[in-house]
């Protein structure tokens, strides 16, 4: 593992680092807050961990730089994760006009089809190696997990929290695309990667998830109302009904006038990070 980058914040440090990942067959970069908190732990001490999955086009550089959660982090003790959306490298396969497949575009699943499936392997790196090599190097507690991502991260945060649901004590998203199954975003990534079988989209759908009865006790959601892709592409609507059907009871926040970039992110970020600190603390 190479350390790319360190810089001092809140007390704490931030880093970035790359490593060969044997999940995608590539390198890949993630970036590691570790708090003020992480400094002098005796030697079997670990501190809770906050795992972040970023949308559409993004690397982990987005949250990184505009996601602004280092202080809340530092105040409560949590590190927190971010890694990259897909595979990248010459020989990982791309779709050079289309943002919303190919690199930037994983949707954290592992392909099933080809070209993709040798290398699109995020559920993989996401659920199993990422966070063994993270624990191996930070002082990182995978007794005390919570979840959370953006848009495409969003689905990432909330179907990987619903397939694990002694893993994670705490799920959150921010305008999360709900129902991909039924929506062009999710129709043209889960199509390609996984083939023509929608039976073998619903473990990547939160909705068919919690249809087919998977459930989480702690799931907050944020989800402006001038969201540009509310309509179309996001479907909080469904997943409420969803929850509503199976008798769960997340907290589902329509926030007056925000849209789907970090502006508003950045807005509920420290929200979110101390309403998972609860839950990872208690």
């Amino acid at each position: 593992m190479d350390y790319l980058s360190q810089n001092k914040s809140y007390g704490g440090q931030q880093f970035v680092l790359s490593h060969p990942s044997e999940a995608t067959g590539t390198e890949m970069t993630f970036s590691v807050y570790l708090p003020p908190q992480a400094e002098g732990l005796a030697e079997d001490a670990k501190l809770p961990v906050l795992w972040y999955l970023s949308g559409l086009t993004c690397t982990h550089a987005n949250v990184t730089e505009k996601g602004e959660y280092r202080r809340a982090c530092a105040e409560r003790g949590v590190i927190f994760v971010a890694p990259d959306t897909s595979p990248r490298g010459e020989n990982v396969p791309d779709v050079d006009d289309e943002y919303d497949f190919g690199k930037g575009a994983g949707f954290y699943l592992d392909a099933t089809q080809e070209p993709w499936s040798q290398h699109f392997r995020m559920r993989s790196y996401i659920e199993d190696e990422l966070p063994q090599l993270v624990a191996r190097a930070f002082p990182v507690d995978l007794g005390r997990q919570s979840i959370m991502g953006h848009s495409m991260g969003g689905h990432g945060a909330l179907t990987i929290g619903l397939r694990n649901p002694g893993r994670f004590r705490s799920i959150s998203a921010f305008s999360p695309i709900a129902a991909p199954s039924s929506v062009p975003w999710g129709e043209k990534a889960l199509g390609r990667y996984l083939g023509e079988d929608r039976a073998a989209w619903r473990e990547y759908d939160a909705v068919a998830l919690i249809e087919d009865g998977a459930r989480a006790d702690h799931i907050l959601v944020d989800q402006g109302t001038a969201d540009q892709f509310l309509d179309e592409q996001l479907k909080t609507g469904a997943l409420s009904m969803a929850c509503a059907k199976a008798g769960m009871k997340p907290t589902i926040r329509m926030q007056d006038g925000y849209d789907h970039s970090y502006y508003f992110i950045s807005t509920f970020m420290a929200e979110h990070v101390a309403w998972h600190a609860d839950r990872l603390t208690a």
